[in-house]
């Protein structure tokens, strides 16, 4: 290789990197939510199973996972394992045993949530990204720690507040969740909004505040109003702002969102 190739070949790896690629895979695509047969007969179609011995291409095909359920099927199954839910714990344990979203398969651990449950505001994202997977703690990289100076500069920190997703497991390579996918997880957040029963929420970015205020208004016109929220016990403020990682990308943007801070530190005030 030359030292031109291997520069090139070194940049493109740390874009696949900045894109959040984690995982090699082969060149020929795989469904693994299709059916055992299915697969095995596309397999056998290839020209890589076709070089393959027996043994390798049939080895581990016993143990692929099911296919997801419709999503109209797993959106219904959401709502009532939600419902069962008594507690944020017992929310935690269900979400664990949830297999109506295809998401789950391919992260690498469920992201529940940080902070304190008695917090009297709560904020909520969009759904993980890389760092958060791997530590299973919602906003922990880059867009997170910058979360953590706009607190600081409101006098809170994470003992102080609720953080969540909408979606509680990665989407591949940090992609945006599908509407599908949020709808399937909708419930749960719900319930867990209605669980903290905070004062205040907060939607980190469009996306969640689409899905938790129904706006679809562009966020630089929705940030800094205050919405009527009902938590399913009563009716609370809620507030749409600029998702962190969209400021790191817009520092511009901060000057607004330094605002919409303001406003709620002075809404927990009153």
């Amino acid at each position: 290789m030359t030292p031109a190739q291997d520069k090139a070949a070194r940049e493109l790896l740390d874009f696949y990197r900045e894109a959040g690629v984690d995982a090699l895979v082969g060149e020929a695509p795989v469904d693994r939510f299709a059916d055992v047969s299915v697969r095995g007969a596309a397999s056998a179609r290839s020209p890589q199973a076709a070089s393959l011995p027996p043994d390798r291409e049939t080895k581990g095909r016993a143990g692929a996972p099911a296919a997801p359920p419709l999503p109209d099927e797993a959106a219904l199954s959401a709502r009532e394992a939600a419902k069962r839910a008594k507690t944020l714990d017992e929310l935690r344990a269900i979400l664990q045993r949830f297999d109506g979203c295809a998401l789950k398969a391919t992260a690498t651990q469920l992201v529940f949530a940080d902070g304190n449950p008695n917090a009297r505001v709560m904020f909520v994202g969009e759904a993980p990204g890389r760092d958060e997977d791997i530590e299973g703690l919602p906003f922990v990289g880059r867009s997170g720690k910058l979360l953590d100076r706009m607190l600081a500069a409101i006098g809170l920190d994470r003992t102080h507040v609720y953080i969540a997703n909408i979606v509680p497991w990665r989407p591949p390579g940090n992609r945006t969740p599908t509407p599908q996918e949020s709808q399937v997880c909708l419930p749960f957040i719900l319930r867990q909004i209605e669980l903290v029963d905070p004062d205040i929420l907060v939607c980190l970015g469009k996306p969640s505040m689409q899905t938790l205020l129904g706006s679809n208004e562009p966020i630089s016109k929705a940030r800094g109003r205050w919405f009527p929220f009902d938590t399913g016990k009563r009716e609370i403020r809620a507030m749409p702002t600029f998702h962190p990682a969209f400021l790191l990308r817009s520092p511009l943007q901060k000057r607004f969102a330094w605002r919409d801070f303001l406003a709620i530190k002075k809404a927990l005030a009153g």
